[in-house]
């Protein structure tokens, strides 16, 4: 089957969705989805939207919050564009019908809609809108409603991308070839309950695919996060950035039947304190900030105490609290924690850091363009330079609505501007050589051997040793999941292991080349930061083989 549309989105996250509802009135979108619809990062987004909307907040405290998180490497211009282009996009979202918590007792500066505002660490100011404690879920669901009236757009569910289709355009002068310009014109997909693989093509092309969690062992994400839209990207050429700097959130429950739950930033943004196996606090000896410190400052606090003590667990304590603020602002937590036996009301939370926001990604510009002709990417799919080396608390989704209508307006004038060859003549996908495996435990053998060695060696605190052995090893596992591609019939599991596979190398390489410690990035064997030399984003690109 060959499906051809004017805007063909790969995932349906905040930035995906957001994207294909503004450009469906300017043509023809198609959105394939691994799951359902709403399955996605955003839909696990608890905390909120970063957002200058009180009188007492000023966007210059928002930039500066995100350039002290960002360790010196966010882009200045990134950085104002997003953080002043918050209000219009919660505004949007409200027009859509999120529905954010509100405060009557507390003004805002967006059309006077008094939402109630938290705060989070690294935040200088109440500044956080959000939906009770489920704010991602609010604006997937949101959207999703949107985008499944919408006529032009047509939703494939259960449908994975497998690799972009490219075709190159060479520059000549004389006799020599100086340079080739890429083009994309969409994708082969695979029916994951059919496995039939599908040609489609599209005028313009979204990676909106989320993160990659799952490369890690242990991790906020839900099982979809395999960083695909990274791994395509690199493999048709475009250029990534900074995957060094991967995110471990402080504080995802510890029990051994909570799979990837996390306990939101805003638990510590309410007062929630950090204490040890014995009770003691001890984050006054990591930051002044204590447990209002940045997520990469908390996470190696914690680490250091689990290994100092030989503990398996933190302690996340906000039973001091009064039980009805406690029920009224967690709603979710408060329920899914009493699953599990734990009353946050009275008993403290086991907490340990997990694997959770990709701060690099494919690497774009201001309207999400890659380096790649027709070729976009947003969310956490991309990096734009807004989080440098460490994302500040809730700019994530920030990044994306921003992007989305950035991108949109982008592709909405190139369509307008350009002519477009939707698809030329294409080859189809050919698989007519491979036969069933009868070797499926390797690919689980794989999965699980990937994700430990990037655990136990390109995790919160790396060294150079550590780093070298972890390449050794994903360059063996690459050799036997490329031999075992090409001989055998892919499976969704295959086409997953491939890239988280890849994205664990492009991560290994980018840290082994970073050689100091800066933001998410921290090396025993150079602990300092080094603005002299490193004050620059690690940037990789696979080379062209014409």
């Amino acid at each position: 089957m060959k499906n051809e549309s004017d805007f063909l989105v790969i995932g349906s996250g905040v930035a995906g969705l957001l994207f294909a509802l503004k450009v469906a009135d300017h043509g023809t979108v198609t959105i394939i989805t691994k799951r359902n619809l709403a399955e996605s990062n955003t839909a696990y987004a608890q905390g909120g939207i970063a957002a200058v909307v009180a009188e007492t907040d000023t966007f210059e405290s928002h930039i500066a919050d995100t350039h002290a998180s960002g360790d010196g490497l966010c882009n200045p211009q990134v950085v104002e564009t997003v953080v002043k282009s918050a209000p219009e996009r919660i505004q949007e979202l409200v027009e859509l019908g999120v529905r954010f918590n509100r405060n009557r007792e507390n003004t805002s500066g967006t059309a006077d809609l008094h939402l109630d505002l938290c705060r989070e660490g690294g935040h200088s100011h109440n500044r956080i809108v959000h939906a009770d404690d489920l704010t991602g879920l609010a604006v997937e669901e949101a959207l999703v409603d949107q985008v499944r009236r919408h006529k032009n757009i047509a939703v494939f569910e259960n449908h994975i991308a497998i690799d972009l289709i490219t075709r190159s355009t060479n520059l000549q002068r004389g006799m020599t070839i100086t340079n080739h310009e890429v083009y994309c014109y969409g994708a082969y997909v695979m029916d994951r309950n059919t496995t039939d693989i599908h040609t489609f093509c599209a005028k313009t092309i979204m990676l909106a695919t989320g993160g990659a969690g799952k490369v890690y062992a242990y991790t906020s994400n839900p099982d979809i996060a395999t960083g695909d839209g990274i791994a395509m990207a690199y493999r048709a050429g475009a250029t990534v950035a900074n995957l060094e700097f991967v995110q471990f959130h402080p504080t995802c429950l510890f029990h051994p039947e909570a799979k990837n739950f996390l306990i939101s930033e805003a638990v510590r943004g309410d007062g929630g304190l950090l204490v040890n196996a014995a009770g003691e606090r001890f984050m006054e000896n990591y930051s002044p900030l204590k447990e209002l410190a940045c997520r990469d400052v908390v996470a190696r606090a914690i680490d250091a105490e689990l290994k100092k003590r030989g503990d398996d667990s933190v302690f996340l304590d906000i039973s001091h609290k009064d039980t009805d603020f406690i029920k009224t602002r967690f709603p979710n937590l408060y329920a899914k924690c009493l699953s599990f036996g734990i009353d946050m009301t009275t008993d403290p939370i086991p907490v340990v850091p997990a694997a959770h926001y990709m701060c690099g990604g494919v690497a774009t510009d201001i309207c999400g363009r890659t380096n790649i002709q027709r070729l976009f990417a947003v969310g956490e799919t991309a990096c734009t330079g807004l989080h440098g080396a460490n994302r500040l608390a809730s700019n994530s989704l920030l990044e994306a609505l921003v992007y989305a209508h950035n991108a949109a307006a982008q592709a909405i004038e190139d369509m307008q501007s350009f002519a477009f060859e939707v698809s030329p003549e294409l080859p189809s996908w050919d698989d007519l050589g491979a036969i069933d495996s009868d070797e499926v435990i390797m690919v689980s053998h794989s999965w699980d051997a990937v994700r430990r060695l990037m655990w136990n060696y390109v995790g919160i605190v790396r060294s150079d040793k550590r780093l070298a052995r972890a390449r050794r090893r994903i360059d063996m596992i690459q050799d036997e999941i490329n031999e075992y591609y090409w001989d055998f019939k892919i499976t969704p599991d295959l086409i997953e292991l491939r890239n988280i596979t890849m994205v664990g190398d492009l991560i290994i390489r980018c840290a082994t080349h970073r050689k100091e410690s800066r933001g998410l990035h921290y090396s025993i064997a150079y602990p300092e930061k080094n603005d002299a030399r490193w004050k620059k984003d690690t940037v990789l690109r696979r080379p062209f083989i014409h």
